[in-house]
């Protein structure tokens, strides 16, 4: 099968790497569109250490499976595999499993390939009312509800959300509905597009630094985001970190203590409310992609993909 393979140094098309074969308990998948996503592009600068197929946003049609009612349903996986024996996998926490896998990201060849498998549990089946190039979407929308299941947010909060990139974009149409909401970025298409959704969105030097806010979510992908971002959080406030990169970053550890911040690290998210926002129209992406391209035309996806003015690219297998 054709599939996109990075050796830890430079990725490759190949065109003969091995179908992968299926276990018990698992699903044969047949990739139909993918996604590029920053954590593949951090991959590709040394995070996360990954050798192997890369992608893990992706909607397939399920081939094989010990399920006969899954063969030829679309779907959408979670991509951490735990171990299933630790505490953290028999309380449903696979993702914190200190032995899993992770699609695309640690130990797992992704869905950069024709076809990639997962366990069954993993999987969930898409809506009609969602389009296949929608329910790619599903993965990194899942990880801006994951917000919600952190922390209890009031009406009355003021939040601020630093980045308007592909992630910072679907985290704002989720807190648009619980929070009073102020984005802050540095693209002025991209805080249009935000605009135009009707979500209040400055550039960086329009912020009133003097502000204090109740919730701040740093999805900027910058290490050193943290740093001006713990100065904008009211003492005994929420700061939510997106962020995950190959660099270290430096920790304002005084300001933190000194104000009592509470810091939330946060990943991974619920795919039923996201699959059920998409299916209900309640979060746009449509707006958000800026190119599909079939899987032999990579490079120049990869390329588009790391401009910085560019939101979304998918490939198509």
């Amino acid at each position: 099968m054709k599939a996109l393979y990075f050796d830890g140094k430079r990725l490759e098309l190949r065109d003969d790497y091995p179908t992968p074969e299926r276990r018990s308990g698992e699903a044969l998948i047949r990739v139909r569109y993918a996604g590029i996503c920053g954590t593949d592009l951090e991959i590709l600068r040394g995070y996360a250490e990954f050798r192997g197929v890369l992608g893990h946003e992706f909607v397939g049609e399920v081939v094989e499976a010990d399920d006969e009612s899954l063969i030829g349903e679309r779907v959408v996986g979670e991509i951490n595999i735990g171990c299933g024996e630790c505490e953290f996998c028999k309380k449903g926490l696979e993702k914190h499993c200190a032995n899993r896998l992770a699609l695309g990201i640690r130990g797992k060849d992704g869905a950069f390939a024709e076809y990639l498998t997962l366990p069954e549990k993993n999987l969930h089946r898409v809506p009609e009312e969602i389009s296949d190039i929608e329910a790619v979407f599903t993965e990194p929308l899942a990880a801006a509800y994951e917000i919600l299941t952190q922390l209890h947010l009031k009406p009355s909060w003021k939040a601020l959300l630093l980045g308007d990139g592909r992630l910072g974009q679907l985290i704002a149409q989720v807190l648009r509905y619980h929070v009073d909401l102020t984005v802050v970025g540095r693209h002025p298409r991209k805080l249009r597009l935000l605009r135009e959704l009707g979500i209040n969105a400055i550039m960086i030097d329009e912020l009133d630094r003097s502000m204090r806010f109740d919730v701040v979510v740093d999805a900027t992908g910058n290490p050193n985001a943290v740093l001006e971002a713990v100065k904008l959080v009211k003492p005994m406030g929420f700061l939510v970190l997106k962020t995950t990169t190959y660099k270290q970053s430096k920790r304002p550890l005084s300001e933190i203590v000194v104000n009592e911040i509470i810091i939330i690290g946060s990943r991974c998210g619920p795919f039923k409310p996201a699959l059920n926002a998409l299916k209900e129209r309640l979060i746009k992406v449509d707006y958000m992609i800026d190119g599909i391209y079939p899987i032999t035309d990579w490079m120049k996806a990869f390329e588009k993909a790391m401009s910085r003015e560019t939101l979304k690219i998918i490939l198509k297998m």
